[in-house]
């Protein structure tokens, strides 16, 4: 290990990763980013894996000082990102020299940012993820003072012409808005409203405070189940819309345990996942039905123009003689060797 960051500001900011998917296994939550594809173009925009772990703001500000040369993106909700005083655009890579002060300020939509640095920060693993459990009391909540090691600091990149960092890769970056629209498929427990689930795309459902990283519940008009039978504790998946006795719908997100007792209606998309990590308490957000094939086909699309802009990314930094991400991390914890201790 050599440098990384002192963080200087931090009021509600974590490392995490994608998740734990060996935690259901042993009973679990997944945990993790809840704006999956924020965090994953953050790492790829630096060569890491997508699993790697980065930094996950939540609402307020967060700044830290660079304690060596890094290579770094933000990515997420908007905020202003200054480089010792100097504006930088998010999504994109940006070269920070040892002892510069980054500050990131002023969400003004979303409710996330996230931070990753090249060659990834070294932090403990619980079933190879660092995705912080608050009912196991793992995981690396930052505050002012806290020092993380990044594994591999990489020399400054700077246009030889204008004297700065300039990149172009091309990145699709999401809409952060208040109309949030959250595509759903039908759930398990869809025949037990009849016509009564229909109310669910009908309606609008305000975001209440009491929403976390387990789950979003939203007031509003909600379905009427007609159907008495008793509901048994099952596994339910992330995504699940409950609807629960009282007032308020129930969507777990990735923090929610394994098994639960209320009807499932309807099951958010994994991009539509994406969204609902993004959503603020008071914000409304109104559901649409698909189909599994049309969230099939969109995951595929997904997937496909991550994977562009890897090749992308990848050709830039091979260009530049910067290590790239499969031989700088490992999810088992043990950093890879690059190529140049390689060979």
């Amino acid at each position: 290990m050599s440098g990384g960051i002192r963080v200087d500001t931090a009021s509600m900011a974590v490392v995490t990763d994608l998740g734990r998917t060996r935690g259901p296994a042993q009973g679990l939550p997944v945990n993790g980013a809840l704006d999956q594809y924020s965090a994953r173009i953050a790492n790829i925009l630096v060569a890491n894996p997508e699993q790697a772990p980065l930094i996950e703001v939540t609402a307020f500000d967060f700044a830290f000082t660079a304690q060596a040369d890094l290579l770094v993106s933000v990515t997420g909700a908007p905020m202003t990102v200054d480089v010792d005083g100097v504006a930088r655009r998010m999504w994109e890579p940006v070269s920070i020299g040892a002892g510069q002060r980054v500050a990131l300020s002023a969400m003004t939509e979303g409710l996330r940012t996230y931070i990753a640095v090249h060659g990834s920060f070294d932090v403990p693993l619980l079933l190879g993820s660092c995705a912080p459990d608050t009912v196991a009391g793992f995981g690396v909540v930052l505050t002012a003072g806290w020092r993380l090691d990044v594994r591999t600091p990489v020399a400054p990149i700077v246009n030889p012409y204008f004297d700065m960092s300039l990149f172009n890769l091309d990145v699709l970056i999401p809409y952060f808005g208040d109309d949030a629209v959250i595509d759903v498929t039908d759930g398990p427990d869809a025949g037990q409203f009849r016509g009564a689930g229909a109310r669910l795309f009908e309606a609008t459902y305000t975001v209440t405070a009491k929403s976390n990283h387990i789950g979003l519940r939203m007031a509003g008009d909600l379905p009427v189940r007609s159907s008495s039978e008793e509901m048994i504790s099952r596994g339910v998946p992330i995504g699940a819309v409950e609807v629960p006795p009282g007032d308020e719908l129930l969507v777990l997100h990735r923090g929610r345990g394994v098994t639960a007792g209320y009807p499932v209606l309807a099951v958010v998309t994994p991009l539509a996942l994406d969204d609902l990590g993004q959503v603020r308490p008071g914000q409304q957000v109104r559901f649409r039905r698909t189909t599994v094939e049309r969230a099939e086909e969109n995951v595929r699309a997904w997937r496909a123009r991550l994977d562009r802009l890897r090749q992308r990314v990848d050709t830039v930094y091979a260009c530049l003689g910067v290590d790239r991400h499969l031989e700088l991390w490992d999810p088992t914890g043990s950093p890879r060797p690059s190529r140049a201790s390689a060979a």
